[in-house]
């Protein structure tokens, strides 16, 4: 590949490669670009392992009828390499079934045994 799927001008072994291959995200957002990446190129281990315990499904499985096309980020809160926390809202668009679509999230990010990982999607109270 010579971009990376997530975006980023790097190619893939340089940049999502690293952290699929095991060297820890410094960011949530690196995570998160990392994250939609490893949907682009079917690592359901790496879902897994990057996905907080208390919130992980039993089984990831990543759907073969479905392509991940691009990544947009819309909005970051903290998620820096000093931080405990932080969010990533982005736009993610695929084709499935022959049609374009796209899902938005803001997701939710924390520090579990010092390695950033996905809770979820943020949740407004009220």
């Amino acid at each position: 590949m010579d971009r990376c799927p997530c975006g980023q001008p790097t190619p893939y072994e340089e940049c999502c490669g690293v952290c699929h291959r095991g060297q820890p995200a410094a960011t949530a957002l690196a995570l998160m670009r990392s994250r939609f990446t490893a949907y682009v190129v079917g690592d359901e281990a790496y879902l897994r392992r990057t996905w907080h315990p208390r919130t992980r499904p039993a089984r990831v499985r990543v759907d073969p009828g479905q392509e991940w096309l691009a990544l947009r980020i819309l909005d970051t809160t903290d998620g820096g390499m000093f931080d405990r926390e932080g969010t990533v809202e982005f736009r993610a668009e695929y084709r499935a079934a022959g049609r374009v679509d796209a899902m938005q999230e803001n997701s939710r990010f924390v520090r579990d045994g010092g390695q950033w990982v996905y809770v979820g999607p943020v949740t407004r109270a009220g």
